[in-house]
């Protein structure tokens, strides 16, 4: 679960999380602080650790008394496309906002895949949670292509 102000923009590669790969977004993340009132602010490493790529962060200072939420979690599933080549069909990325640990809202951000990249056709009306998905589908296809078994070769 991510916390609902951050916009992550790049992988954090210097951050040293216990278990990366089940954070939130699918690894680490650099960005900023959509928060009113500290919009652009770049958070510190420690809170980039402690709190923004975690939500929940009721010990940020930034973070407003009055929200819709405290954090935002994903999912993914891949449908269609060629299963034997990996290629084409679209992931589904899955979100639920929460608030006090309850779902508050949910829904599902659906991406194309097409070579070189994805696209998304209808997007999340809130910029944060449609980065956060795109950040999340990133993290899911870069693992999705480690668990790929090598493509045989041409004889």
């Amino acid at each position: 679960m991510a916390c609902p102000y951050f916009m992550p923009v790049a992988r954090l590669e210097d951050g040293s999380f216990l278990h990366e790969a089940r954070l939130p977004l699918g690894w680490g993340w650099n960005g900023r602080c959509t928060a009113p009132g500290h919009d652009e602010t770049v958070p510190t490493q420690n809170e980039l650790q402690e709190f923004c790529n975690l939500g929940y962060a009721k010990g940020c200072s930034r973070l407003p008394q009055e929200r819709a939420w405290d954090s935002v979690r994903f999912g993914a599933r891949t449908v269609g496309g060629n299963e034997k080549t990996r290629s084409g069909g679209r992931v589904q990325i899955r979100y639920v906002c929460e608030r006090d640990h309850l779902p508050a809202e949910h829904g599902t951000i659906e991406f194309e895949l097409s070579e070189p990249g994805q696209r998304c056709d209808q997007r999340h009306p809130d910029s944060r949670v449609q980065r956060m998905a795109e950040c999340f589908l990133a993290a899911y296809m870069e693992k999705r292509k480690r668990r790929e078994p090598p493509s045989e070769l041409a004889s």
